[in-house]
């Protein structure tokens, strides 16, 4: 008996052998074929229009806003703390993002006697501080 299983697991192997051969087919033995590449042409970009010339360089917007800060520190030098204010208000519209802005609001309600706004000013203007002098100036006001 175990030599008939044998026998006809032999025989089933040889089976799938001859079916594995069956699906190859013989090629002939000359060179492999070559895909031919299309005639190489250059691409060129598309040529595009000039864009509009550029613009020339803006002034800085301190020009703009420093000799309202000037004559703010003027007016609340002479104790005209309400039109120091009103300056710095101006200047503000101008540049909103200047630290030297809050650090002189914070100065003149500071000397006008409101702290409590001194402070708010110089808490907003440490977001906008340029340079470590500026910021410790703002930030003696936020204690």
């Amino acid at each position: 008996m175990p030599s008939t299983v044998m026998f006809r697991a032999l025989v089933f192997g040889l089976l799938l052998a001859l079916a594995g051969c069956a699906g190859v087919e013989e090629r002939d033995a000359g060179p492999a074929p070559v895909e031919k590449r299309p005639d190489y042409t250059p691409v060129t970009p598309p040529v595009t229009p000039p864009g509009p010339p550029a613009r020339p360089p803006q002034p800085s917007t301190s020009s703009a806003w420093q000799p309202l800060v000037d004559r703010a520190a003027q007016a609340a030098a002479g104790g005209d703390y309400d039109q120091a204010l009103a300056l710095l208000e101006r200047a503000q519209r101008i540049d909103p993002e200047s630290g030297e802005i809050y650090l002189q609001l914070a100065r003149t309600h500071q000397a006008r006697g409101d702290g409590a706004q001194a402070r708010a000013m110089a808490e907003r203007g440490m977001l906008f501080c340029r340079g470590q002098a500026e910021c410790d100036a703002l930030r003696a006001y936020t204690w």
